[in-house]
């Protein structure tokens, strides 16, 4: 028992980080997805451009809700460089949908519903892989004071000596 409480006690902030991410990406993916659809299917809009238009508007859903509430405890460096970031690595996610749809639509031909949304999902689903890992490294920063307790909560200390040796003021 005391183990699980250990490992839920080390991973609780990555639990729920990961909970609140997966929550706004499943919103924005309903927008995105269900946008998608409408404007393609309901409007009549190009595959391509009907993706760009959907996916513009989930990502700045998807930033809001990143931004004030899954990552509001990470450090902030400026909404302006973040919401550029942002989506300029939005932009590199929509990728592989626009690849695997194009494929799907103009290489093989394949115009109905369900081949679109086959394209469509696989594309989103490498996207979403990019665009987690993405957004930690470059978007939304970790806390500084939160990186060292989660290090120290780890039970991770340096040794003595070692700290001793990374501080240059410090003398034997």
């Amino acid at each position: 028992m005391q183990f699980l409480r250990s490992a839920y006690q080390r991973f609780a902030a990555l639990i729920h980080e990961l909970l609140k991410f997966g929550t706004v990406g499943a919103i924005a993916f309903v927008i995105d997805f269900g946008g998608t659809n409408l404007l393609r299917f309901g409007v009549g809009m190009g595959p391509l451009f009907s993706k760009v238009v959907a996916t513009i508007v989930a990502a700045t859903f998807a930033y809001m809700g990143n931004r004030f509430w899954t990552y509001r405890h990470r450090e902030q460096s400026g909404l302006a460089r973040e919401y550029v970031l942002f989506f300029l690595l939005n932009g590199i996610g929509l990728l592989p949908s626009l690849i695997t749809i194009g494929f799907v639509t103009y290489t093989l031909g394949l115009h109905d519903t369900l081949s679109y949304n086959i394209a469509q999902a696989v594309g989103l689903a490498l996207g979403t892989l990019f665009r987690l890992w993405s957004y930690k490294k470059w978007v939304f920063l970790a806390a500084p004071q939160l990186a060292e307790e989660s290090v120290e909560g780890a039970g991770v200390r340096p040794h003595p000596e070692v700290k001793a040796q990374a501080d240059p003021l410090t003398t034997r």
